[in-house]
């Protein structure tokens, strides 16, 4: 029996590393021969790049602009020629806490980042948006990779969220031509740009903005969609997954020509998960909490279209299961197992994870067991 585990974290107890490890105990302790095969899943935000990682290649540190354009130390990954880059290795929530302030905060290490990749070699950059405490549109990711934005008087400048409205030109001329048609986006989220659903509105506020401020970041990214329209006659309003990351989404494909795609697409693809389910038995994944909207972009959806097409049984192993199930089995997963043993708030719940974790994914392999030892079946 080949068994591939390959869950996201529960946020807040458990990571993604330490289920694998539970999970693979588990397994050898219901099914002694079983193989196992241990994938790590991210969705563009923290810990994006060490999951790329899992699979081999070389962990890149560098000194680049923080949120703030202090110094800071960075980092991306790279395998072979192809480079993973997150942007909250330089411009995420953490990193700003007790002083967060999205009128202020830039995108500019992140360009930093993918020239540093570009310079070492890289041909290809998965560029994770996720965490961000930014709401820049990424004009400082495109600044650091050549591109010009001015203002009324002529003056050359780094936009950030506060003065995206006084873009009055952009230049494009000199970008980095290496990373034109070699980005790809991890986005999971289809938010537009701006509105009432846009970056501003929808994120701003975890980030620090004031009732007053979420208006001005929002006239700024329409401005920005405005100037992108006018100056490089490309068209970012209506576009989905723009919205994230302060409009990194958007920014990254009009400045960069980066193409955005569903997070788990990318990391599926780098692991080449179909072929991995060719002679696969059994998908455990898991995240801490699951209901039908699991099925909107997150990972879990694209696990399962990979599996229900493999005709691969797919068990998901949840901190806790919301609503009615049956969305989630028609979408092809097979089997939806809680960890939580009885009802309880979450700082109770924290500390006993893992045992939970052990508990409740001892017994799903157990009913498996049970099922194959069935007569008739």
């Amino acid at each position: 029996m080949k068994i591939i585990i390959m869950p996201d974290s529960f946020k807040g107890t458990i990571s993604s590393e330490r289920i694998c490890a539970i999970a693979k105990d588990c397994i050898l302790r219901v099914f002694p021969n079983a193989e196992t095969r241990e994938l790590l899943i991210a969705d563009g935000g923290e810990g994006t790049t060490d999951a790329f990682l899992h699979g081999g290649g070389i962990r890149k540190e560098v000194t680049v602009k923080g949120p703030f354009f202090e110094d800071v130390t960075g980092f991306y990954g790279l395998i072979g020629d192809t480079a993973v880059i997150e942007m909250a290795a330089c411009a995420s929530l953490p990193m700003v806490e007790g002083r967060r302030d999205p009128m202020r905060a830039t995108t500019y290490g992140v360009g930093e980042l993918i020239r540093h990749a570009l310079d070492d070699g890289a041909k290809g950059i998965i560029l994770g948006l996720g965490g961000s405490c930014t709401n820049d549109g990424g004009c400082g990711m495109a600044s650091a990779l050549g591109v010009r934005f001015k203002d009324e008087n002529g003056n050359q400048f780094v936009p950030t969220g506060g003065t995206l409205i006084n873009i009055a030109d952009i230049d494009c001329s000199g970008v980095d031509k290496r990373i034109l048609g070699k980005l790809t986006v991890m986005c999971d989220i289809e938010n537009p740009l701006y509105g009432t659903l846009g970056a501003a509105h929808v994120f701003a506020p975890q980030k620090g903005a004031t009732a007053e401020q979420v208006t001005l970041l929002d006239a700024g990214l329409k401005h920005l969609s405005d100037m992108i329209r006018l100056h490089l006659n490309k068209e970012v309003s209506t576009l989905k997954g723009g919205g994230a990351a302060g409009g990194m989404g958007a920014g990254a494909a009009a400045f960069l020509d980066g193409v955005l795609t569903p997070g788990i697409d990318a990391v599926l693809e780098n692991a080449r998960f179909s072929e991995l389910l060719k002679d696969t038995d059994l998908v455990i994944t898991g995240e801490g909490s699951i209901d039908s909207q699991s099925l909107m972009g997150k990972a879990i959806s694209g696990i399962a279209r990979h599996t229900k097409r493999a005709g691969v049984p797919l068990l998901v192993i949840a901190g806790g299961v919301k609503g009615n199930s049956d969305e989630l089995y028609r979408a092809g997963i097979t089997a939806v197992v809680s960890c939580t043993r009885r009802p309880m708030p979450f700082s109770e719940l924290a500390p006993l994870a893992e045992e939970f974790l052990t508990d409740s994914l001892t017994d799903a392999l157990r009913l498996i067991r049970l099922g194959m030892s069935l007569k008739n079946t």
